[in-house]
């Protein structure tokens, strides 16, 4: 088994897995491998986000101002329908790199088809546009978890820079989710939307570019895979990937040309799988061989983590969807004179997290051994999205929702507010509670299964937001905004448990 950065802080050959002497304290306190995963995560929100932000806007618009012509409905369901295919990918990315392409070549793999998918995009032909989200998706699906799992190999299980280093990765991140939406917004409503699309492509290539730069930096980046399969399994593992998805493509424009693979029912497909996925994942991890006693014990509390995530997220997602509908109908676009785009909503999440990332940091490198237990850390994330969506009850009350009214922009700032907080508190614990529960053998396997959570979130979003515009928005956004609400307060009442069984992680 080779030598990783959470091993030993001896510092060994540069073509292995350590980073270079001196690197441990280099960035901000931080190992400098931080900032280069940092780095490389800023310009993949850059160019997701950016486009995740007008996506449900173009799928909305009328055909003639270069739109898909969906009804508000439909455009949602199916921006979260995408999100779904996203993360489901993730699972075969940590696969990949646990068993054949290992850490590095998988995030690196993983940008190139990012960036390609979204240089498709910024072709102007509605089969373009599938074709760019299909190379998106199985580019983001190899890219994120193993991001991830890269950033916890740079230190100690036991460090306690861990969850402040999480912190800051995590702001980067969101400097990413705040400039994209940005620029991709005035593109998309000034020039077209597929020059939009044109800037996200344009993002991931300056976020490759930095990340090979950066490379000697990384722990994990070694070119072999750490489990990797035996010679033969990986003959049949490499025809299986390299027929598998013309197989599947075959099958589906076959099946869409009898009419039967419809859109509507693709959604509801990827919304099964969301489901199935995560329940044959941690099935099979409970089952393995190759997990022990010890390692099972911590995955039990892992299923309770996992669920909070999905609700939470199931309101993050909708950030970028029923969000930008209702501000792009029913909100204001102007802030003391200055008119912006609709999509620039979306910046304001990013922009908070961003402020609040290093605070969250500062605070629990602050509080060392006495900041809070990660469960409620996590728990407290899923409150404030609840109450983000709460807040929205109170602008769209006693209206009808059709457009004949406009809240101040300022209702949107501050849900959005409650929604970055609690979206720093749950994603940082999240992942880095991962990576301390994560068995040895299924590293960035259990990684993948984190955003198995963000799929089934988005899955559950793809059905229910096919209501908007049905149903009253005081309803809706109550409704939603309670259930979430009560998932993070159930959390909070199993902390007792969840502390005994996650031990020795806090």
């Amino acid at each position: 088994m080779s030598i990783t950065a959470t091993d030993t802080d001896e510092p060994v050959d540069p073509e292995t897995e350590q980073p270079p002497p001196g690197d441990d304290h280099a960035f901000l306190g931080h190992p400098r491998g931080l900032a280069t995963l940092s780095g490389l995560e800023v310009w993949e929100r850059f160019s997701f986000l950016g486009m995740q932000a007008i996506l449900v806007l173009y799928f909305a618009d009328t055909v003639a101002n270069g739109g898909l012509g969906m009804n508000p409905g439909t455009a949602a369901s199916v921006s979260a329908a995408y999100g779904t295919m996203v993360y489901l990918v993730s699972v075969a990315g940590g696969w990949l790199a646990d068993r054949i392409l290992g850490s590095y070549r998988a995030v690196l793999c993983g940008g190139v088809l990012i960036a390609c998918g979204h240089y498709a995009m910024a072709v102007p032909t509605a089969a373009m546009t599938w074709v760019g989200l299909g190379l998106i998706s199985a580019g983001t699906g190899l890219l994120k978890p193993n991001v991830a799992s890269m950033v916890g190999k740079l230190y100690r299980t036991d460090d306690q820079r861990r969850d402040a280093g999480f912190a800051l990765y995590y702001m980067g991140i969101n400097i990413g989710a705040f400039a994209g939406p940005l620029v991709t917004a005035w593109l998309g409503e000034h020039q077209g939307w597929h020059w939009g699309f044109s800037a996200a492509a344009v993002g991931m290539t300056a976020g490759l570019i930095q990340y090979v730069l950066g490379r000697r930096h990384l722990a994990g980046r070694k070119h072999s895979a750490e489990y990797a399969l035996a010679p033969d399994a990986m003959r049949r593992a490499v025809w299986t990937i390299a027929g598998g998805p013309l197989a599947v493509a075959a099958l589906a424009t076959v099946l869409a040309s009898l009419g039967w693979l419809t859109l509507g029912r693709l959604v509801d497909l990827l919304t099964l799988l969301s489901v199935i996925a995560p329940v044959v994942y941690f099935t099979v991890m409970f089952r393995s061989p190759r997990v022990s006693a010890e390692e099972r014990g911590r995955l039990r509390p892992y299923v309770v983590l996992f669920l909070a995530s999905v609700a939470f997220n199931f309101i993050l997602f909708q950030a970028y969807s029923t969000m930008m509908l209702l501000a792009s109908t029913n909100a204001r676009t102007t802030i003391l004179g200055f008119d912006f785009p609709a999509g620039w909503y979306a910046s304001a999440l990013g922009a908070f997290e961003v402020a609040l990332a290093p605070v969250v940091a500062a605070l629990w490198v602050r509080m060392g051994p006495r900041q809070p237990h990660s469960s409620n850390k996590i728990a407290i994330g899923v409150i404030l999205g609840g109450l983000s969506f709460l807040l929205m009850v109170v602008p769209t009350s006693g209206h009808a929702g059709d457009g004949t009214y406009e809240m101040a922009a300022w209702w949107i700032v501050g849900s959005y507010l409650l929604l970055g907080l609690g979206d720093v508190l749950l994603e940082t614990s999240g992942m880095s509670a991962t990576t301390k529960l994560a068995p040895r053998a299924y590293a960035s396997q259990t990684m993948a299964l984190w955003f198995l959570s963000l799929a089934l979130a988005n899955g559950i979003q793809a059905q229910v937001v096919k209501i908007y515009g049905e149903v009253s928005n005081p309803v809706y956004f109550g409704v939603n905004g309670g259930i979430a609400v009560a998932a993070g307060v159930a959390v909070i009442a199993l902390a007792p448990w969840l502390r005994r069984t996650m031990h020795p992680v806090h």
